[in-house]
């Protein structure tokens, strides 16, 4: 007894109370992925919640503070979160984990990997973590885009250049070759020579799985994943994570850009993500405006797609390119979400169902394609072919209707149609099969200079790859490495070139 009265005195001795305040939630309601949650008079906008389950926390985003609760949508497997469930605050906006260990990987848009590779990051001692959302570098801290961004499609790069830093919207209805341009953009950066390869980033919303496992398989038959990042937020998944998936890829891109290096982001695609926060809106019972979709929907993409910049060398001199892709209904380009994004972007490739259906591909329209920062995102070389192309295929264009009257009109009306016809089918260009700039340039010039005006259009394909095999085996030191290694067209190397192809033309 001795012994035990002891012992309790040495506890009781050794007690120290230690209040702890704890300000915690309760949850009022609960339904598809969206809560309603009483007793956090303080949460901040965007903070990150933690929901008590039987199974473990779940995660959840302050949406929504109203006077007398704070709407909240979750981000995990919400079954578990029962009303009068606690809730906690974590005092901090979400944020996902970036470095160099994400490049090749498959993730959701939370960072958690997808692709059965085991865990990404080894360590935690160095952790870095950006916020998804973020403010955009300023004015100050940006500089005119004039570095090129090829994308190997022949059509793009000579008449809708890209350069890194902008923002390059690919518009068009579904099963139309929007996925395959940017597809075909992220494997060509593996093969751009001339310039530093950038951080591919291609983030997958609301598509089929199937669809992200395939272009995944081609991206690494290419070898493009040594450079790619893939967020995933597929067809079944919450809609939050729809939600989320764009920001959380704009956040992994800006930590390669503010290391001063280039990245490049295509969302796939934005139409989904629009969707995703109009259903969230609606649960949440924020008021409809126009089309169901709640007033902040041009904030929601241009807050996104500001982010895109190229900076200054005070601040890196790294780059962020966005390629936005938007689906449209039955070509309507002036719907809601279509006119939104094209105010945002500097410029749009749009592809045609006529084109695509009359063989053309990949079906861009030139003419209401624009890029808005021109020839400033263009080698000297391909500005030297690109303008004339331009010019010959917009008075095509114009004479196009009357090329069924062929017979009945003069030389050089009929000349100028053939040309177009001509030009058109150099531009036409096969899925991943991206083409070096040299060799656009090559085709561009002879095709402007009439190299190909004596061969039929069926035929002009198989000239065109005969001509490249041609110089590659017999002047590639004098043509196409020339053109690679100073990106001009000098007097010179045009003698050469020129040579060159008529050489090629007497052998054929």
């Amino acid at each position: 007894m001795k012994n035990i009265a002891e012992h309790l005195r040495l506890e009781i001795e050794g007690f120290s109370a230690q209040i702890k305040a704890e300000k915690i939630g309760y949850v009022l309601e609960v339904g598809d992925g969206i809560t309603k949650v009483y007793g956090l008079a303080d949460a901040a906008s965007q903070e990150m919640l933690e929901f008590e389950t039987d199974t473990g926390m779940v995660q959840g985003i302050a949406f929504n503070l109203e006077e007398d609760a704070v709407g909240a949508i979750l981000l995990g497997d919400y079954t578990g979160v029962r009303e009068g469930g606690v809730v906690r605050q974590t005092r901090r906006v979400l944020s996902v984990r970036v470095g160099d260990e994400l490049i090749g990987r498959v993730i959701n848009p939370l960072g958690v990997p997808q692709d059965d590779r085991g865990p990404i990051f080894q360590n935690d001692t160095d952790a870095v973590f950006f916020p998804v959302e973020r403010q955009a570098p300023s004015v100050t801290a940006r500089e005119p885009v004039g570095v090129p961004l090829h994308t190997g499609i022949k059509t793009i790069d000579a008449m809708i250049p890209i350069g890194r830093g902008q923002r390059e919207l690919i518009i068009g209805d579904r099963q139309i070759g929007k996925t395959s341009i940017a597809i075909d953009t992220i494997i060509n950066q593996g093969r751009d020579k001339r310039h530093a390869t950038p951080i591919c980033i291609y983030v997958a919303i609301g598509q089929k799985e199937s669809k992200i496992a395939k272009i995944v398989a081609e991206l690494k038959a290419a070898g493009a994943m040594e450079y790619t990042i893939v967020v995933s937020a597929p067809a079944s998944a919450p809609s939050p994570l729809w939600y989320l998936a764009p920001y959380s890829a704009t956040a992994i891109g800006e930590y390669f850009m503010h290391a001063g290096r280039d990245a490049l982001v295509i969302y796939d695609d934005l139409s989904k993500h629009a969707w995703a926060y109009r259903e969230l809106s609606l649960l949440l019972r924020r008021p409809p405006g126009r089309e169901a979709y709640p007033g902040d929907i041009f904030y929601l993409h241009s807050r996104l797609l500001e982010r895109a910049a190229r900076l200054n060398k005070d601040n890196g001199g790294g780059s962020l390119t966005a390629l936005p892709i938007i689906e449209t209904q039955l070509g309507d380009v002036s719907a809601y979400i279509p006119t939104n994004v094209i105010s945002i972007t500097d410029g749009q490739i749009y592809l045609e169902p006529e084109l695509f259906y009359q063989g053309v591909r990949p079906a861009v329209n030139a003419g209401l394609s624009v890029s808005r920062v021109g020839s400033a995102a263009q080698t000297k070389a391909m500005k030297k072919v690109a303008g004339r192309m331009r010019l010959e295929l917009a008075q095509f264009r114009e004479l196009a209707a009357f090329a069924q009257f062929a017979s009945e009109l003069d030389d050089s009306t009929r000349k100028r149609i053939e040309r177009g016809r001509v030009l058109t089918e150099i531009l036409k260009q096969p899925e991943r099969e991206p083409l070096p700039f040299e060799k656009q340039v090559v085709l561009m010039y002879a095709g402007t200079n009439g190299y190909f005006d004596d061969v039929a259009p069926t035929e002009v394909a198989a000239m065109c790859t005969a001509l490249l095999d041609y110089l590659e085996k017999m002047h590639r030191d004098i043509t196409l490495e020339k053109i690679q290694s100073s990106g001009d067209l000098a007097k010179e190397t045009e003698e050469s070139l020129k040579k060159a192809i008529e050489e090629f033309k007497k052998i054929t």
